[in-house]
């Protein structure tokens, strides 16, 4: 797992950032239902959320509809599953509250603010790339939090890439990214194709939909700040 992290890098440089990408399970089976199989994976999910800090009922979700639409997660916790409908984005300042994007091919985009604390965390596949949800994510955080574009710092998962994929929206969600004012020193690339290495992670497409999830995880712990 720690080559998949090493993306993560620059953001758990932030005080206080939790940051992690949980790749695929080995010896959990995996169906065509995505609800399902994300029941059979919860136990390590759990225990990736817990590694970091967190309960739980500190999790967020976004339902991911390939839209570009973000959301910020309402004021606090609590039990049970938390779930933002009809989004595939989602923000928070608030200390405490852990946000979580599953992806299988697509991308799972960083976004934390190093002079406010501000996070935000984007599904970005093919048509949500296309959509620019990553442009309305940090479009959301400035307008919510007062994020600039040059104070934060970025990282895009293992997402599918040519040739196995005939798009490569990676690319296109870093240029996305220069294009809102994020100096580009200031996003890390994992540089991985999920389907060129499925034995660490799950392609939706490479499996022709019986696949799992990988979970992505970004939360704030502490006051923002450069680790001394």
């Amino acid at each position: 797992m720690a080559r998949a992290l090493c993306f993560l890098g620059g953001l758990t440089s932030i005080r206080g950032v939790r940051a992690a990408f949980v790749p695929r399970a080995e010896g959990v089976p995996v169906t065509v239902d995505k609800w399902e199989t994300l029941a059979l994976l919860e136990p390590m999910h759990r225990q990736a959320v817990a590694a970091e800090g967190f309960g739980w009922g500190d999790l967020w979700r976004a339902e991911q509809v390939h839209g570009d639409r973000v959301a910020v997660v309402p004021e606090g916790a609590g039990r049970g599953d938390r779930i933002l409908p009809g989004v595939d984005g989602l923000l928070t300042e608030k200390e405490g509250v852990l946000l979580g994007i599953y992806v299988a091919d697509c991308a799972a985009v960083y976004l934390a603010d190093r002079k406010t604390g501000a996070l935000g965390l984007v599904h970005s596949g093919k048509r949500g790339t296309e959509r620019e949800i990553v442009v309305r994510a940090v479009e959301g955080l400035g307008r919510e939090f007062g994020t600039r574009p040059e104070d934060l710092e970025a990282a895009i998962s293992p997402c599918i890439r040519p040739p196995h994929y005939e798009v490569d929206f990676a690319a296109d969600i870093e240029r996305q990214l220069a294009e809102c004012g994020v100096p580009g020193g200031q996003v890390a690339r994992s540089g991985e194709c999920t389907a060129a290495e499925v034995e660490r992670y799950y392609s939706y497409r490479l499996e022709k939909g019986k696949t799992g999830r990988m979970l992505a995880l970004l939360g704030r712990s502490g006051q923002p700040g450069v680790k001394s």
